[in-house]
């Protein structure tokens, strides 16, 4: 039997409220590097960001197409990365068509893992109010010898853990992986990797963990059981929580619909998109870039009444299939061509997983202070309430679109 490469591919996201902080970044991951480097990191970076919120939108319409009314939630940008990574052992066709399917296409693959590094650099922070991780792991079997290049290019430049695992004992090397997941994840995945086919040599693990306060808290006092209107006029009861306070907001007439700005602690924001009744389709279908950009722009800052379920969502997919909605499908096959990871063993990915975890609520980090309270204007309140189908991004200050989401049901079913 020919070795097959199995690639895992997880995100998981908690996302939490409370306080006020301002963003600080950590100086040890610069020490090393030049200012005409940070430079040319920052701006691959820009191109990264919008090349990937680009790949998310399309990839979303896909998704949507196929379950109009089911919940979305995924990481675009965790999905691009793991695949970036990917790519430095892939040449030929193989190599093109992951290009082409992720918008990499016309950059050159030194920016592209370059502007990869620096966003990982500059995302994996933490503080008592915000813990952001990233990260990548190769689990090899010890019969596999893959290219010395292959394996510095990846701890170099993607900071991807090497760890030797028996592939003949299939059962203990899904636990070590899984525990290995658990870990990255403070538990909040445990069982990512279900089986693993015979015959696999190498799994990529790729993890994304956030859980953050939000700027300006919800009073769980305020949070009172509500209708949550889904498709075809039923409902769902949901708790519902509430906030007045300062927010960019607008309203796009052309789309009928709210955007509304929310931010989290330092450089992590969420823009919610409630379209009006019936118009989510005419939404969806224009969700873009340009779209985007519009919707940053229309924004204006007022006084806001805002009403936001409490959620618990996961979302799992099947790589294979959702990447052959962007034309991404010879990595899977055995004409693949992954030589540059090792030329002497014909290799495949064999296994794909994206998994995703939305927590939102009211409760921030466990005995953190809350935010003081905010001054405003003397206006009457926007009312904006999130009581039926609505979109959800997650941006760092770059654009760069960590998490989509499409809430149809608060309640997780």
């Amino acid at each position: 039997m020919n070795p097959t490469l199995g690639l895992g591919l997880l995100l998981a996201g908690l996302l939490t409220v409370e306080g006020l902080l301002k963003p600080s970044f950590s100086p040890k991951n610069y020490e090393a590097v030049s200012q005409d480097q940070a430079w040319k990191g920052r701006r691959a970076a820009q191109e990264i960001a919008k090349r990937n919120a680009d790949f998310g939108f399309k990839l979303y319409k896909k998704l949507s197409s196929n379950s109009p009314d089911k919940n979305i939630f995924f990481s675009p940008w965790s999905i691009a990365m793991a695949f970036s990574m990917l790519s430095i052992g892939a040449q030929d066709s193989t190599l093109a068509e992951i290009k082409q399917g992720f918008n990499f296409q016309n950059m050159q693959e030194k920016d592209l893992h370059e502007g990869f590094h620096y966003l990982i650099q500059r995302l994996n922070q933490e503080n008592q109010d915000r813990k952001l991780g990233v990260g990548n792991a190769l689990f090899i079997d010890q019969k596999l010898k893959p290219l010395k290049k292959f394996l510095t290019d990846v701890k170099n430049l993607y900071e991807a853990d090497t760890v030797p695992t028996n592939f003949q004992n299939l059962e203990d090397a899904q636990n070590r992986i899984n525990d290995y997941v658990s870990q990255k994840t403070h538990r909040k995945i445990n069982d990512l990797v279900k089986n693993i086919d015979p015959g696999t040599v190498m799994i990529l693990i790729n993890y994304v963990f956030f859980r953050a306060r939000w700027q300006h808290e919800f009073d769980p006092k305020s949070t009172k059981e509500e209708d949550f209107i889904l498709d075809r006029n039923k409902a769902v009861k949901v708790p519902m929580m509430f906030h007045g306070g300062m927010y960019e907001v607008g309203h796009d007439d052309q789309l009928s619909c709210t955007v509304l700005e929310m931010p989290y602690q330092g450089n992590i924001t969420a823009i919610f998109v409630l379209p009006d009744e019936g118009k989510m389709k005419n939404v969806e279908e224009a969700l873009g870039l340009d779209t985007f950009f519009r919707w940053k722009e229309l924004l204006s800052r007022r006084v806001v009444d805002v009403f936001v379920p409490r959620l618990s969502i996961t979302g799992s997919y099947d790589l294979k299939k959702m990447l052959s909605y962007v034309g991404v499908t010879k990595i899977f096959e055995e004409r693949g061509d992954l030589t540059r990871i090792s030329p002497y063993e014909n290799l495949k990915v064999s296994e794909a997983v994206h998994q995703a975890t939305l927590k939102m609520d009211e409760k921030g980090t466990e005995g953190a202070a809350g935010s003081g309270a905010q001054t405003l204007p003397m206006e009457a309140p926007l009312r904006v309430k999130m009581n039926r189908s609505f979109l959800l991004l997650i941006l760092e200050r770059l654009n760069n679109l960590l998490f989509l989401a499409k809430i149809a049901n608060p309640s997780g079913k």
